[in-house]
């Protein structure tokens, strides 16, 4: 066997660019964030990163648009573009930033620039940054992906230090959960059309205290007829699109209640329609505990009765007319 290649040494402040919102987050929740040099264009949280600049922008301009509109056009530049990554990396700017550690992903053409595109725009830099791809589909890889992102900045024990937490965090969650019945639950990743969420999702419904049966644990979501929908009867239904804020949800309530049986749906008749604020559900980062905590708290409101922060939820009125805000 040949020797083992050296271990990657930094000085004590790395300089990191985030391309991916999940990995800004991270980044942040290490304290790290007075160490960003520049973040993609959706990363937009915690609000401390605006202003940074912005080194990989979204091909395609989806503002203003409805979701089968936005659906539409996605499926059109995904065809374009042969599977290629729908985000653009300015290889200038990332020049002039000299990041030591740049973080990306693989998992979506459509949420971020892919690993190949970062690569190859970080080739002729001098010196090569080192790329680290954070490829979370569970709750248990995302934090591990804490864990690669403190070690590759310096920053292990913050790092292991912010696992534990988030680890108790779960497990109270879970185990005052564990007692109860649970529903039957369906978390829609996209309203037009429909599709289940995948990934963490179910598996953050089964911490919360639900079984997710339609979803994929740890794979992609997928689209689902609706008919599927009306069959599998949930008890309760989560609408989490993904990048949409929860007035947009509002605003597009109205294409699920036309369809037909929504009025028959068990969730529709007891009033447990919710949505929830997408970037705590759509992005790998410590901010999926705080979606854990929002679905018991949907779930189990006589067992989690802390009141939700303003904007993290909505729930169907009264007369099941229209999402109204949820405490």
């Amino acid at each position: 066997m040949g020797a083992r290649a050296p271990p990657v040494r930094y000085a004590a402040r790395v300089r990191i660019l985030s391309l991916l919102p999940a990995a800004t987050e991270i980044v942040a929740a290490l304290g790290l964030t007075d160490q960003l040099v520049g973040v993609s264009a959706d990363s937009d949280w915690p609000p401390e990163v605006a202003g940074l600049p912005l080194v990989s922008q979204a091909l395609l301009d989806t503002a203003g648009l409805a979701s089968g509109a936005i659906d539409a056009a996605v499926a059109a530049s995904a065809a374009a573009h042969a599977g290629r990554s729908l985000h653009h990396v300015d290889p200038e700017l990332l020049r002039a930033l000299r990041p030591e550690l740049v973080l990306t992903q693989e998992v979506c053409a459509v949420c971020a620039v892919s690993t190949a595109d970062v690569a190859a725009a970080a080739a002729p830099l001098e010196p090569a940054p080192r790329v680290l791809s954070l490829n979370a589909s569970t709750l248990e890889q995302m934090l591990e992906d804490v864990e690669s992102v403190g070690c590759a900045a310096g920053a292990r024990d913050r790092a292991t230090a912010l696992v534990a937490d988030l680890v108790e965090r779960l497990n109270v969650v879970r185990l005052r959960a564990a007692p109860w019945e649970r529903p039957r639950v369906l978390c829609l990743e996209w309203l037009d059309p429909p599709y289940s969420a995948g990934h963490w999702v179910p598996e953050m419904v089964e911490v919360a205290g639900g079984e997710e049966r339609v979803g994929t644990p740890g794979g992609p979501s997928r689209r689902i007829a609706w008919e599927d929908v009306v069959a599998y009867r949930p008890q309760v239904l989560v609408l989490i699109p993904c990048s949409l804020p929860l007035a947009q949800v509002a605003a597009e309530f109205d294409l699920l209640r036309a369809r037909p049986g929504w009025a028959e749906l068990p969730a529709v008749r007891a009033g447990r329609v919710f949505a929830g604020e997408t970037h705590l559900f759509s992005q790998p980062g410590p901010r999926l505990v705080d979606g854990v905590e929002t679905l018991a708290r949907l779930l189990h409101p006589e067992v989690f009765r802390v009141p939700l922060p303003p904007g993290q939820a909505l729930a169907l009125s009264a007369d099941g007319q229209r999402l109204e805000p949820f405490r």
